[in-house]
């Protein structure tokens, strides 16, 4: 299940990508806008930060802005960012594999080959799908 701070900072990115090309907005208009928590929200906005998706602007009129533009963050970025593995299962994760606790030899279990299916269907939506495909799906 998709986590608050991965859905919210999903609902925070959309948000910004609508902003005309500039405009820098307050953390207190992203919340009120999202119904996101403002102390929550501001946690999100630094892991964000951090990772170069959004950039900040001090001062009266300051408040954050996309960085990187909206076509090139993929929901599976983002994902990640807050979520870790995109697979169920850790031995089929492609950047946070291990071993399962319980599998005495991984060629022969029989459910690791439905997992890299699913995982691998996953991700290839994850990856088409950006800020910017999602900004135009609410549009329509």
């Amino acid at each position: 299940m998709l986590s608050k701070k991965c859905k919210y900072a999903l609902k925070t990115l959309v948000y910004l990508a609508k902003c005309k090309k500039g405009d820098v907005v307050k953390t207190v208009d992203i919340a009120n806008h999202e119904n996101i928590p403002k102390k929550f929200l501001e946690q999100i906005l630094i892991s964000l930060k951090r990772a170069g998706y959004v950039a900040s602007r001090q001062g009266n009129v300051g408040g954050y802005y996309l960085l990187t533009p909206a076509n090139k963050i993929t929901i599976a970025e983002i994902y990640r960012l807050f979520e870790g593995a995109i697979a169920l299962v850790p031995c089929v994760s492609l950047n946070f594999y291990q071993p399962c606790d319980d599998c005495d030899n991984e060629k022969k279990c029989e459910l690791k080959k439905f997992f890299i299916k699913l995982r691998d269907q996953n991700l290839k939506i994850m990856e088409k799908q950006t800020i910017e495909s999602l900004v135009k799906m609410q549009d329509n």
